[in-house]
């Protein structure tokens, strides 16, 4: 896709990665230094899996922080590709905080030292749990590891951090990124959120989207579990993609992790612009993507129902037919949103699934001038009226769109006691289909215009 653009780091800004062995800190220093918790912490070996990348500010200046999952050498399961996408992000890196544990070094402490010899003048070597007065002297047994930058200090109390950070800005050199702008600007940037029940090929997307691997893609169920964040441009617009975890069902739901990991889920849908509900072709929308649904329809958010893993069953006849067919009569929630099959694995269908994003974009952010809105209206009361009660009837008498990303009307009636729920689906279709917002959740609420006494 050679529209595509993106790098593993910001190539526009200085990179400082954290690395260490599992249950170091990692991720708490990384929390402790953006001032906000973007990384799951937990005292489970493992948890941080995929580089999670954030801005930290060094006085006026801007630093992409990245905290990198645990290097260890017993591995199994994922435990390589967690160590080989860590050491990659090392290689880009303007400099690198080693961090250990003053109270136990242990053999892949010194095993992640030697390998990081090679980089030199890049290595700050981080003492974490520095907690009380009595473990200050411990510090001095550090040097004797070779290291020339060495800093004690406690993420989880705070302690020393500002010494850390004071350290870290005399090693990089911001000469070499003077006068260069950031290539995304993440208040204009489109937010995608890619979500979906797991093995559904989020993060394989995430990676194509991005043209690196960002995200470690597996088989094992739950493998992402922090957000992954990247940006990347399609023709001439900027985007930022937000790889979250599966969504499994509460009941499949038995680790304190994956329970975050989910939430984390969820509470990016308030982050996004658009969804990109990953569904796996051979198998449909099922109830869990319902759920999904409806917390991002609530939220008036943009959705795009992606057919992955279309490439393993489009010579099957009528596939897309039926696939529509049955989303619409289960999911009528869904209605309106746009359908594309892809295969994230060999990228077919990815330029168009952008493109409808794009279009999706657009009309989550019109707005309809209010005599349109009346003029349109009118011609809807005339084609048909509201129901009549026996001993009541119902009148609009104007209407107006009251806000866009979420899109929103509202309408003055005489009565909203007992308002049929059947017309304001007739107004929520003809706005649709007259006012041009297709593709998009809408929300129509009503008004009682008070009587003057």
């Amino acid at each position: 896709m050679k529209d595509l653009k993106s790098s593993i780091t910001n190539n526009t800004m200085p990179t400082v990665a954290i690395i260490g062995r599992p249950n170091v800190g990692k991720s708490t220093l990384f929390n402790r230094m953006i001032r906000k918790r973007r990384a799951i912490t937990d005292s489970m070996p493992g948890v941080t899996r995929d580089p999670i990348f954030d801005q930290w500010m060094v006085g006026d200046r801007v630093v992409e922080l990245v905290d990198t999952g645990g290097v260890k050498l017993d591995q199994e399961g994922l435990d390589s590709l967690v160590t080989d996408k860590s050491y990659l992000v090392l290689k880009e890196s303007d400099v690198i905080v080693l961090l250990l544990d003053v109270t136990d070094v242990t053999p892949e402490d010194e095993t992640l030292m030697e390998a990081l010899r090679p980089y030199g003048k890049k290595i700050l070597l981080a003492i974490n749990k520095i907690d009380t007065p009595q473990r200050d002297d411990l510090l001095w047994n550090f040097y004797s590891y070779g290291y020339d930058k060495i800093v004690g200090l406690s993420a989880e109390h705070g302690l020393g951090i500002d010494i850390l950070e004071e350290a870290l800005e005399e090693m990089i050199d911001f000469s070499a990124y003077d006068g260069i702008e950031p290539t995304f600007d993440d208040e204009k940037a489109i937010k995608i959120a890619i979500m979906g029940k797991p093995n559904t090929g989020k993060s394989t997307l995430t990676n194509r989207l991005l043209g690196r691997d960002a995200s470690i893609v597996s088989a094992i169920p739950g493998t992402t579990r922090d957000v992954v964040i990247g940006d990347f441009s399609y023709k001439g617009a900027a985007y930022t993609v937000l790889d979250t975890a599966g969504i499994r069902r509460k009941k499949k739901v038995d680790q304190d992790v994956e329970y975050y990991s989910v939430n984390r889920a969820i509470k990016t849908i308030d982050d996004a612009d658009i969804i990109f509900l990953m569904v796996d072709s051979a198998v449909g929308l099922v109830e869990q993507d319902k759920k999904i649904a409806n917390l991002i329809v609530n939220k008036g958010k943009g959705v795009v129902i992606v057919l992955n893993k279309w490439d393993l069953v489009k010579e099957t006849p009528n596939q897309m037919d039926a696939i529509k067919d049955r989303t619409r009569f289960v999911f009528p929630i869904l209605n309106f949103a746009p359908m594309v099959p892809t295969s994230s694995e060999t990228g077919e269908g990815v330029e168009k699934l952008l493109d409808t994003a794009w279009g999706v974009y657009k009309q989550l952010n019109t707005r309809a001038e209010t005599s349109r809105v009346n003029s349109a209206l009118q011609k809807w009361l005339e084609h048909y009226e509201p129901p009549r009660g026996t001993n009541t009837f119902y009148k609009i008498y104007y209407g107006t769109q009251t806000h866009a990303a979420p899109v929103e009307f509202l309408f003055f009636v005489n009565r909203m006691k007992g308002f049929p729920k059947g017309y304001l689906q007739y107004l929520t279709n003809n706005i649709r289909k007259d006012l041009g917002f297709t593709s998009i959740p809408i929300r129509v609420d009503l008004r009682e215009r008070k009587r003057k006494a």
